[in-house]
C-alpha cells in the first residue's frame, strides 16, 4: 500500500526539481525526505529516481506514479469536500491568500459577509503574491487564494489547481494631470515599476515594447497606491489595473489601453464544492460587483471606460 504523505513529496519533486526545494517547503530535512522517498520505492516495488550528478530525476516508474499521484491527491480532495458538505454549518480555518490590491479593496466586505453568514468560520489572510499562491494551495497553507494573470502575458495553468474566473479589468496607463495622455508619447517619460522578476514588471515592459520603446525606470515600486501617488507627484507614469483605481489620489490621470488584468478564485483540484471554498467564491464575487467591477465569465471581456482625471465620476 503506497503511503499518501511519501506520494505527495514525490509529486512536489517533480514540480519543484531538487530535493532540497521539497525539504524546504515542507520544513522537513533533505534527509528525511530522501528517506521517505526511498520508502516509497519499497511500497512501489520500483526504483522511483536516479542520481544525475548532485540532483535526482525521476525513472519512467517514477514518472507514472506522478501522474497517478495527482489523480489520486485529487481524488482525496474530492472526499474531504464530500465529508465537509454533510456537516451542519460550516466551522474551522479558512485560509486566504490575495494580493495586497485585493486584500486592501475585496477583502474586508468579503470577511464580514463570510463571518456575519458563517461565524464557525476561522478567517484567516495572508497577503501573498499571485505566483506564490498555487505553492500554497498545494502545500495546504491556503485553502483559496487569488490568481492573476495579463492578457498580453499569460500564465501557465498549474494541474493541480482549479479556477474559476472573478474579473476582467482594464489596464490604465497612469499620468500626472499635467501630462500627455498617448502610450507612445511616454517614450522619453520617467517610468515606475515593479521590481523586476515580477508579473507586473514583465507587463509593462510588453506593453512599451509593442509601442516601439523600452520604459526608462526612474522608481521602483511593487504596491499601486504607492505607484499612484508617485504618479501624482509627478515622479513618473505607471501601468495600473483598474482595481488599483477605485480611489486615485489628485492629480492623476487614468489612460484606458486594451491590455486587460485576468483575476482568478484558486483552490485545489477537487475542492470546489467545499462549502468553504464556495462561500467564499460567493461573497468575493459579491464584494466585486460592489465595486463596479461584475464577476467575469470565461472569455468576456469589460468594456474600458474614457480617459479619466482623479475625482471625476465612474
Amino acid at each position: 500500500m503506497l503511503e499518501v504523505r511519501r506520494l505527495r513529496l514525490l509529486c512536489d519533486l517533480a514540480r519543484l526539481g531538487t530535493i532540497a526545494a521539497v525539504a524546504q517547503a515542507h520544513t522537513y530535512t533533505p534527509s528525511a525526505v530522501s528517506q521517505q522517498l526511498s520508502a516509497l520505492e519499497r511500497e512501489a516495488g520500483l526504483p522511483l529516481l536516479e542520481r544525475t550528478g548532485r540532483g535526482v530525476t525521476l525513472t519512467p516508474a517514477g514518472r507514472v506514479l506522478v501522474q497517478h499521484g495527482e489523480t489520486v491527491l485529487a481524488a482525496l480532495e474530492q472526499t474531504t469536500t464530500a465529508l465537509a458538505a454533510l456537516a451542519t454549518g460550516l466551522s474551522g480555518p479558512l485560509r486566504i491568500g490575495a494580493f495586497p490590491t485585493a486584500v486592501r479593496t475585496l477583502l474586508p466586505a468579503t470577511l464580514v459577509a463570510l463571518a456575519a453568514r458563517h461565524p464557525g468560520l476561522e478567517l484567516m489572510v495572508t497577503e501573498l503574491d499571485p505566483a506564490a499562491v498555487p505553492d500554497a494551495l498545494r502545500e495546504h497553507r491556503l485553502d483559496v487564494g487569488l490568481v492573476h494573470d495579463y492578457d498580453i502575458v499569460p500564465v501557465r495553468p498549474d494541474p493541480m489547481i482549479d479556477t474559476v474566473a472573478l474579473l476582467d479589468e482594464t489596464v490604465y496607463l497612469a499620468l500626472p494631470a499635467t501630462g500627455s495622455g498617448s502610450l507612445r508619447e511616454q517614450r522619453d517619460a520617467d517610468w515606475i515599476l515593479a521590481s523586476p522578476g515580477t508579473l507586473c514588471h514583465e507587463v509593462t515592459l510588453n506593453v512599451c515594447r509593442a509601442a516601439g520603446y523600452t520604459p526608462r525606470a526612474r522608481h521602483q515600486a511593487d504596491d499601486f497606491t504607492t505607484v499612484l501617488a508617485l504618479v501624482a507627484a509627478g515622479q513618473g507614469v505607471a501601468l495600473v489595473p483598474e482595481l488599483a483605481t477605485v480611489k486615485p489620489p489628485p492629480g492623476v490621470w487614468l489612460v484606458p489601453l486594451p491590455t486587460r488584468r485576468r483575476t482568478r478564485i484558486a483552490y485545489r483540484q477537487g475542492a470546489a464544492a467545499h462549502p468553504a471554498v464556495a462561500a467564499f467564491i460567493t461573497e468575493i464575487r459579491t464584494a466585486s460587483s460592489a465595486y463596479g467591477l461584475p464577476p467575469a465569465l470565461p472569455g468576456t471581456r469589460i468594456t474600458p471606460n474614457n480617459s479619466r482625471r482623479s475625482g471625476e465620476p465612474r
